[in-house]
């Protein structure tokens, strides 16, 4: 089968299509045929060789793809040959098959073409295991949403709207901000030349966000804390502006607000099972009425893996970048 991986580390020259073995199907896995992988921040960081794949995982780089049932193992059942499904990955995707933990696949949403519901497992089970399942982000919270323009960020927008909580974004300039608005954000801060501490606490009349939502890490840290409401939850889930900061502890106490760092990949195949069923319990339903949608900003064919990274680390992006098989 077509694969990708990386020959070391460093930019997207690195990333090549080379030919690898169909990966075997152990029992309670899934083999899926491939017809799109999304492509996420740790492809990136992986390609950099700051976040190599968890123990056990294939070093091929792709958490997400959607495709069709290819074969089963044994003890799976409720997956039929030629399925539809789209699929929750700690590696694998970028490749013309991967195999899964059965607790990690989910049906394509009715109304969903094949190829964009690459677009959706990553993110959704990202935002509803952090918003949702840990910050208990209920109606009316306030919720700051950094990098509100990309895969996260829409879906994050998307799903604050549907259970009546306000949802304010920040992204690099007014299109971006007016492209978020689309998919629910109430308002937009440009973190190029506004500063967002003020500009929350402006937009949510003084009260400040219940939740924030952060994709940079080190760098907002601190702003994050003045930003936060009293008893403000802060949830870590990216370090694009780096990992190591001072914290304030006084601060933290003052707010008796409380930060949380997370990641998605590395957590246990049953912790995913059971984040993948709440998303398929609470968001897919809003998937299928159309109250959420995919939010596909470019495709790549396989052989332009690089163009793809390249496009991404540009930064001009907003949504989803996927790779076609």
């Amino acid at each position: 089968m077509r694969a990708v991986e990386y020959a070391g580390s460093g930019g997207p020259e690195v990333a090549r299509v080379v030919e690898r073995p169909v990966p075997p199907v152990r029992p309670g896995e899934v083999l899926v045929r491939v017809a799109a992988a999304g492509l996420n921040r740790a492809d990136v960081q992986q390609r950099k060789g700051v976040y190599p794949p968890p123990p056990g995982a294939s070093d091929i780089p792709g958490l997400e793809v959607s495709g069709t049932v290819a074969a089963t193992g044994a003890g799976v059942e409720g997956f039929d040959a030629g399925a539809e499904v789209c699929a929750l990955l700690a590696g694998g995707g970028y490749a013309e098959y991967v195999a899964v933990p059965a607790g990690q696949v989910l049906p394509v949403p009715a109304g969903t073409v094949l190829r964009d519901a690459a677009a959706l497992p990553e993110v959704a089970a990202t935002v509803w295991s952090n918003l949702f399942m840990g910050a208990a982000v209920r109606q009316g919270d306030w919720v700051l949403v950094h990098g509100g323009s990309g895969g996260i960020g829409t879906m994050a927008t998307q799903l604050l709207a549907a259970v009546g909580a306000h949802a304010v974004v920040t992204a690099g300039g007014p299109e971006k901000i007016e492209y978020c608005r689309g998919f629910g954000a109430e308002a937009g801060i440009d973190y190029r030349g506004e500063d967002f501490v003020g500009r929350m606490l402006e937009i949510s009349g003084g009260h400040g966000a219940d939740v924030i939502l952060d994709v940079v890490g080190a760098k907002y840290l601190e702003r994050n804390l003045r930003t936060l409401a009293v008893g403000g939850r802060l949830v870590v889930i990216g370090l694009q502006g780096g990992a190591t900061a001072e914290l304030d502890l006084g601060l933290l106490m003052t707010r008796r607000a409380s930060v949380a760092g997370t990641t998605l990949r590395s957590r246990p195949a049953a912790e995913k099972a059971e984040i993948v069923a709440g998303v398929r319990e609470h968001v897919w339903p809003l998937v299928e009425s159309g109250r959420v949608r995919t939010a596909v900003g470019a495709t790549y064919p396989l052989e332009r893996v690089s163009e793809a990274h390249e496009f991404f680390d540009s930064g001009r992006h907003t949504g989803k970048v996927l790779l076609t098989m």
